[in-house]
C-alpha cells in the first residue's frame, strides 16, 4: 500500500511539474539573451520549491467526516483499484531498472577509460603559471580513449586528459580548456548532475522531465563558459570558441552525470551565448522574479484548506479494494448488505473495523472486513473515528439497495 500511495502522489504532481518543466525549457531556449545563462540556471531551484509549497503538511486539504458512505458490490464488478497496484509495481520495476542501468553505465565507462595517473606535471605546471586561476586538488590522469579533457567521478573528481594533450592543443588554448574543467571541479558539477539525474529517472514516464534535464545540462556548460571568460580578452574569447568547436562531442551522456561539450546544436548555442555574454537585462530579471514570487504565493494560498467548502465534502477513499463476492452466495443468488464501523488513522489507513449490522447475518461479513482493511484515505492531522460505511452485495446492479440503518453524519 505504501508503494501505491507514493505512486498516486507522484501522479498527482504531474500537472504542476509539467507546467514548471515547460516554463524552464522555454526560458532555456528563448530567454538566454535577455536573462543570461547563470540567472536561468539558478531558476531551476523554483522546481523543488514549488513542489514543496504545493505539499506543505498544513496545506493538505483535510478529510472531513461527513455523510454515511454507501457502495454496491456485484459478482462481476471489475477490480480497477487492484489494477492500480499493478501499475505502481510496474513503475517501481522500471525505475529500479533505470537506476541499475545508470550505475552500470557509470562503472563501465570509467573502466573503459583505462586511466593512467599523470606524474609528469611539467606542462601543467607551466600552464598554472600561465594562468594563475588554474588550481585544482583533483588528481590528473591521461587516457587514450578520450578526445578532450573531462572530469569523471561523482564524489572524488578526476581530471582526465587525452594522451596527446600536449600536441593536440597549444598552451593558451589548453589553459582555457583546463580552466573550464576546473570550474566543474570546484562547483562539484558531477555531483549536481547526479542529483538532477535521480529525479529525472523517478519521472521517467514524463518526457518533459528528460527535456528539462537536458536543458539544465546545457545551462551548466553555458554558465561554466561565462565564468571562464569573465575578464578575458577578445583574443582569448576567440581561442576558447575555437577550442569548443575542436572539442565536439563524443562522450555519451544518456544516463551519466559527467559534463560534456555537447552536440553540434549545443555547441552553436554555447558560441551564441559567448557572443551575447553580458547583455542580459536587469529589468527582465526583476520582472521574471516578481512573476515567480507571485506564482509561488498563489500556489501556497490555493493549497490552504477552505472550511466552508470542505464541510460538505464526502469522505472518499483514495484506494478502495472491492470485496470478493462469496462464491456460495453468488451461486445461490443471495444478496445482502453489511454495515461497518471503523476508524481512519492520520496516515489514511483503516483500523478498528467491526460489523455493526448485516443481512443476511455472517454471509458477507468476512469479505467486507478483509476488503475494508485494505482501504486508504488521504492523510489528515488526527484521523477520524466511528466512520460508517454500508456495502451492498447484489447479484446485479439493478437490485435495490437495502438501508440497514439511517444515514447520518458521523461526528469527529
Amino acid at each position: 500500500m505504501v508503494i501505491q500511495t507514493g505512486f498516486n502522489w507522484l501522479i498527482e504532481q504531474q500537472l504542476l511539474l509539467s507546467i514548471l518543466f515547460c516554463g524552464f525549457i522555454f526560458l532555456e531556449r528563448f530567454g538566454l539573451k535577455i536573462l543570461g545563462a547563470r540567472f536561468v540556471y539558478k531558476l531551476a531551484w523554483l522546481l523543488p520549491a514549488a513542489l514543496v509549497i504545493a505539499n506543505l503538511p498544513n496545506a493538505i486539504k483535510p478529510l472531513q467526516n461527513s455523510n454515511f458512505s454507501h457502495y454496491l458490490i456485484t459478482p462481476n464488478q471489475p477490480f480497477t483499484h487492484e489494477m492500480g497496484i499493478s501499475w505502481a509495481l510496474m513503475y517501481v520495476l522500471i525505475t529500479a531498472g533505470l537506476l541499475i542501468a545508470s550505475f552500470i553505465t557509470h562503472t563501465r565507462f570509467v573502466k573503459s577509460l583505462q586511466l593512467t595517473e599523470l606524474t609528469e606535471l611539467t606542462e601543467l605546471t607551466e600552464l598554472t603559471h600561465f594562468n594563475h586561476t588554474l588550481t585544482t586538488s583533483a588528481k590528473t590522469y591521461i587516457s587514450q580513449h578520450v578526445a578532450t579533457p573531462m572530469v569523471v567521478g561523482i564524489l572524488n573528481s578526476k581530471l582526465v586528459l587525452p594522451s596527446n594533450y600536449n600536441t593536440q592543443f597549444d598552451r593558451a588554448t589548453l589553459a582555457l580548456i583546463l580552466e573550464h574543467e576546473n570550474v566543474h571541479i570546484k562547483r562539484k558539477d558531477n555531483l549536481t548532475n547526479a542529483f538532477m539525474l535521480l529525479p529525472t529517472i523517478l519521472l521517467w514516464f514524463n518526457p518533459l522531465a528528460w527535456f528539462c534535464y537536458a536543458s539544465m545540462r546545457r545551462l551548466q556548460e553555458l554558465t561554466c563558459d561565462e565564468r571562464v571568460l569573465a575578464n578575458k580578452t577578445t583574443h582569448q574569447h576567440i581561442l576558447y570558441s575555437k577550442a569548443l568547436v575542436n572539442c565536439a562531442a563524443t562522450t555519451p551522456a544518456g544516463l551519466m552525470a559527467y559534463s560534456h561539450y555537447g552536440d553540434k546544436k549545443t555547441m552553436l548555442q554555447r558560441l551564441t551565448n559567448i557572443k551575447h555574454s553580458g547583455s542580459s537585462s536587469r529589468f527582465a530579471k526583476s520582472g521574471l522574479l516578481l512573476i515567480a514570487a507571485s506564482m509561488l504565493s498563489g500556489l501556497a494560498i490555493a493549497k490552504q484548506p477552505q472550511a466552508e467548502i470542505t464541510k460538505e465534502d464526502h469522505i472518499s477513499p483514495t484506494i478502495r479494494i472491492e470485496p470478493v463476492y462469496p462464491a456460495q452466495a453468488a451461486k445461490q443468488g443471495i444478496s445482502g448488505s453489511v454495515v461497518l464501523k471503523y476508524d481512519i488513522a492520520a496516515n489514511g489507513r483503516t483500523k478498528n473495523i467491526s460489523v455493526i449490522q448485516s443481512k443476511p447475518s455472517d454471509v458477507f461479513d468476512k469479505s467486507a472486513k478483509e476488503a475494508l482493511a485494505k482501504w486508504e484515505y488521504k492523510m489528515s492531522n488526527s484521523g477520524f473515528e466511528n466512520v460508517l460505511v454500508q456495502l451492498d452485495f447484489a447479484i446485479n446492479s439493478e437490485v435495490a439497495n437495502t438501508d440497514l440503518i439511517e444515514r447520518i453524519k458521523v461526528s469527529h
